[in-house]
């Protein structure tokens, strides 16, 4: 390549400069800045300390400059309801953008970078010549914007307002300060950048923002304002802003962007106009640089530029959405911060930590084991607890439930029983996770009538002999272990008459199926799949009557719970949903109209259960399908369950609809049970690859749900909680009386093994 043209002279430009020029030194490179060049917006830039080593390598001089202009940091102070809570060694480093920025520029011009400033790039025609254009032109990406139809960017504008303002009052710690105000609360994340100065970015939600007038402010009023509802923080200082050369408001909304396609002929999109990652977790110029060191490596020297660009796209776009992930997760904590404001002062400052959920409860030990001791210690006190103990160990009551600790082994269908009946291999499955030493079991799918099943190998309870062979299993639990059982009723609907899991999983049976049910005539495949008959007044009250038959049943046989099974698109979900309920009477539409059957279930259900006994219903919060369920139906739908009696709610995802398309990852439904918990105020499960200790304390350690649910650990190891008792040094955790020699054994073995590491 001849020529290369960097559109945009930010980190991400002038870096993509730099290291084009030492890759290709004959060639022709170019940054065109639309500002001056010490105009910057922002004040401060921070990293980690462990993002520098991939810098050094690609340019040392300029990592060199920056490590040189860093102030260090470790501890994080978070003031809230007039607590100050302290965590520290988290290793962070600031320096001053515009010295950033400097730097670059300096090493650009060194290694014979052309820079032009006040450059308004017009058309395409005007870098016809280049082989290769840069479009680091940041969020509000001209270049992007240009060629949207072949981007195709995601933009998000979110929920927030925020200004970034600088200041001379030194703040030791990246700071995070909360304040009430009558409209709502201000938050500020506030951080020393050098010897001098420190960035103070305050946020509000934009209905707070507008309601305190600030829509009308100019940026002099503002910072008036932002100076009297954080002055305690400031020690006398003033606020100041460096972003005058901006058009409009100093207010700015953060936009989530994520493009689809990255490069178009010669054109390639970086950093933030390619992706953006919120200044929640501070990492868009660590992103922007990332982005530049990569597009160097993978074409500076590719014989075929477009294949060069595209596996620069591959190899970006999962790092950007792994951050944008982290990301997005602690920019929706502090978007809804008055949620989280019924905590006490150290939950909170514990929920905000861990909010990204890169960071959990283990993570916090490494880093400050002082700080997490503290945290069990109040958690524990709440609990009525005299000595510290992971979150996870935490007793909970509920009803008259008492569980020994927040481990849920969740609904497993093992497809193994005939009619109804469950046999030996349910008395294995469900005694060997209760003497593996979880505190709740939560019995599969049972069916309420046999052709509420969903395959023919499902359990049911709509007879004595079921209600007794079920009996045998409760004893055994309550006889062997401290763990508690519930009992999942549900109906299959128009996912029932299928096939065996392991089978075709969710396709109609090659012979001898049975009528379907469900909220409306759709079928769950089209084309391919039964198509289920619209439920009429005959079936409303034979069907309900079927659950009340079966909660008796189970209340008779001993069950610690009841849990009623109205997710993932079966029978009384296929009503909640809009996706599966086309009704035009009075049970479809809105979704109080949508609720009405289920609610008519749980009444009747919960008339029959023992009122003392706790009472569980599963949902699905999300549809993962456009027009599927969304907040404001979801949030209507828990307060009417919690209205109704509910005593906790399971909160899963998803399977109402075959296309749908979840976004999967680590705890990848918490933020729903989340969300329902402190919004709605009833306790909950999470469900959803929960697979680590370190994920249940996090969650119950940070109130983002009560229980956790685990399901696929709990097939591969019917110890999992005894194994993350002995893993975490809890000795106090019950093993069977049989077993105590393997515990005594794995306990000794773990702690050389530790030795072993500390020693190495």
């Amino acid at each position: 390549m001849k020529r290369i043209v960097c559109l945009g002279g930010g980190p991400a430009g002038l870096y993509s400069a730099i290291l084009f020029k030492k890759a290709l030194p004959n060639a022709r490179v170019e940054v065109y800045e639309r500002n001056r060049p010490d105009d910057t917006f922002g004040w401060g830039v921070v990293f980690s300390d462990k993002t520098m080593a991939g810098f050094r390598d690609a340019d040392t001089p300029s990592h060199d400059l920056i490590v040189d202009s860093f102030y260090h940091w470790d501890d994080i102070d978070v003031h809230f309801k007039g607590q100050l809570i302290r965590s520290s060694g988290h290793g962070f480093c600031g320096i001053a953008r515009k010295r950033l920025l400097n730097i670059f520029q300096a090493r650009a011009a060194a290694l014979g970078v052309e820079q032009s400033f006040q450059h308004e790039v017009g058309g395409d025609a005007e870098f016809a010549d280049a082989d290769l254009i840069v479009a680091a032109d940041g969020v509000n990406s001209v270049q992007r914007t240009r060629h949207a139809e072949v981007f195709k960017p995601h933009i998000d504008v979110r929920k927030c307002r925020f200004i970034w303002l600088g200041t001379e009052q030194k703040f030791p710690a990246f700071t995070f300060a909360f304040e009430r105000t009558e409209h709502g609360w201000f938050q500020i994340h506030a951080y020393q950048f050098s010897t001098e100065l420190s960035t103070v970015i305050v946020e509000t939600r934009e209905e707070t923002w507008k309601a305190h007038g600030l829509d009308r402010f100019n940026a002099d009023q503002s910072i008036e304002f932002c100076e009297r509802l954080f002055g305690k923080y400031l020690g006398g200082h003033r606020l100041m802003s460096n972003a005058r050369h901006l058009r409009g408001s100093a207010w700015l909304n953060f936009n989530r962007v994520l493009c689809e396609r990255w490069h178009h002929g010669n054109l390639v999109l970086i950093g933030d106009a390619a992706h953006t990652a919120h200044f929640g977790i501070g990492s868009g110029t660590k992103l922007a640089m990332e982005d530049a060191m990569s597009l160097v490596s993978n074409v500076a020297t590719a014989e075929d530029v477009g294949a060069g660009l595209e596996r620069y796209r591959a190899e970006r776009n999962l790092e950007a959405l792994k951050l944008q992930s982290a990301a997005r997760n602690r920019m929706e904590w502090f978007e809804n911060v008055a949620r989280y404001t019924h905590l006490e002062p150290q939950q909170f400052a514990y929920s905000l930590l861990t909010a990204s959920q890169r960071i959990g409860h283990a993570n916090l030990r490494l880093r400050d084991p002082k700080y997490v001791d503290t945290v069990e210690r109040e958690l524990a006190r709440r609990s009525g607890l005299a000595e510290a103990r992971p979150p996870m160990f935490l007793p909970l009551r509920l009803g008259s439930m008492d569980l020994v600790n927040r481990v849920v082994v969740s609904p497993m269908a093992q497809y193994s029983a005939a009619d109804g009946l469950p046999d030996d291999w349910h008395l294995m499955h469900y005694g060997a996770r209760a003497t593996g030493g979880a505190g709740l079991i939560v019995t599969e799918m049972t069916c309420v009538a046999p052709d509420a099943r969903i395959t023919p190998g499902c359990t049911g309870l709509w007879n004595e002999a079921q209600q007794s062979a079920w009996k045998r299993i409760v004893d055994f639990v309550h006889r062997h272990s401290p763990s508690r059982i519930a009992l999942q009723l549900g109906h299959a609907g128009r996912k029932g008459s299928t096939q065996l899991g392991w089978q075709e999983m969710d396709r109609p049976l090659h012979r001898d199926n049975w009528p379907l049910l469900s909220a409306s005539a759709i079928p769950y495949f089209s084309g391919v799949s039964q198509t289920p008959r619209a439920m009429t007044a005959e079936d409303f009250s034979r069907v309900t009557g079927e659950f009340v038959r079966a909660a008796r049943l189970g209340a008779a046989a001993g069950f610690d719970m009841l849990e009623l099974h109205m997710a993932h698109g079966y029978l009384l979900a296929s009503f909640l949903s809009p996706l599966t309920n086309l009704r035009r009477d009075e049970y479809g539409g809105p979704v109080a109209n949508r609720l009405r059957y289920p609610l008519e279930v749980l009444d009747a259900v919960r008339a029959v259960w023992p009122a003392e006994r706790p009472l569980s219903v599963r949902i699905s919060a999300h549809d993962w399908a456009p027009g599927g369920i969304d907040e404001a139906d979801l949030l209507a739908v828990a307060a009417a369950f919690k209205d109704a009696g509910a005593t906790i709610l399971s909160v899963s995802t998803g399977q109402t609809v075959p296309d749908q398309r979840p976004v999967y990852g680590r705890m990848w439904q918490t933020p729903y049970a989340d969300m329902i918990r402190n919004v709605v105020g009833i306790p909950t499960i999470a469900v959803g690859n929960i697979f680590e200790a370190d994920h249940v304390n996090t969650i119950v350690g940070a109130g983002r749900a009560d229980l956790c649910a685990i399901a696929r650990p709990h097939l591969a190891d019917p110890a999992w909680t005894l194994h993350a008792a002995a893993s975490q040094r809890y000795t106090s955790q019950w093993w069977p009386d049989p077993y105590l020699a393997g515990k005594s054994q794995l306990e000794h073995n773990l702690e050389r093994a530790a030795l072993a590491l500390g020693a190495v």
